[in-house]
This record gives structure tokens, sequence and C-alpha cells, in this order.
């Protein structure tokens, strides 16, 4: 059996963290950047890639600051693995990044990566944080 590992990745984005967290929470802001198309029904949320459906469970969010998403199996039992994207504002400089915690296979962790870093592209272009 793979051994998923978990890792960080931090982004710097040019928007608030008002705006940022509308993109990060709501299926119509995840649907802009994070997958094809997103639904939910209450905390349970269906991302939708091309031919591929992935559901999981809004396990906790804190309104401008973060949300963490459960992976859920086909039997609607939560996963050992999630991911969250936390925003991040410095004090002083109110720069503001996007983290992500996420889980991947152990070989799988530099595409999972690459992958990242194309969804958060895309986040920024849609935000206009070019």
């Amino acid at each position: 059996m793979d051994v998923k590992v978990r890792y960080e990745m931090e982004f710097q984005v040019n928007s608030s963290p008002q705006l940022l967290y509308q993109y990060i929470s709501t299926p119509s802001g995840l649907s802009e950047w994070f997958a094809d198309n997103v639904n939910s029904r209450g905390e349970y949320f269906t991302f939708i890639w091309n031919d591929s459906e992935e559901r999981a469970r809004l396990t906790s969010k804190k309104s401008g600051e973060k949300v963490k998403f459960r992976w859920i199996d086909e039997k609607d039992k939560d996963t050992d693995f999630y991911f969250e994207l936390r925003i991040i504002e410095d004090e002083i400089t109110k720069d503001v990044s996007l983290m992500v915690i996420d889980f991947a296979d152990e070989e799988e962790v530099e595409e999972a990566k690459l992958l990242w870093e194309n969804q958060v592209a895309d986040l920024k272009h849609v935000i206009g944080s070019v």
C-alpha cells in the first residue's frame, strides 16, 4: 500500500483576505479555479474534474482565514486525508498568502505540487492577482 505524505506550500496572493476567502470557501468560487464544477449540499462538497468526481466534507472553516475539506469514501465515511487552505496576512506588511496543506503518495508529491502551482496560478488570474 502506498504511503501518503503531508506537504505544505505557500503562495503570495495580491488580494484582500475577504475576497480570497470567497474563492476558497464557496462552490462558485472553487469552481472558478479548483475544479471544473463544485456542488455542495450542506457540509458535503462534490468536486468534478472532466470525468472524475470526488467528495469531501467541509470539516472546519473560519471566515476570512481557513477552510478544511476531508475526503470521504464511497460509503460517505471520512478518510484520513484532507486538504486545507489557510489565508495568512502579515501583520506589518499586510501581504497576503495562501497556505495549502495536502497529502499525496510519496512518489507523487512533486506532481501534486505542480498541480497546486497551476491551480493557484488560475486562482490568481481569476482574482486579478497576477
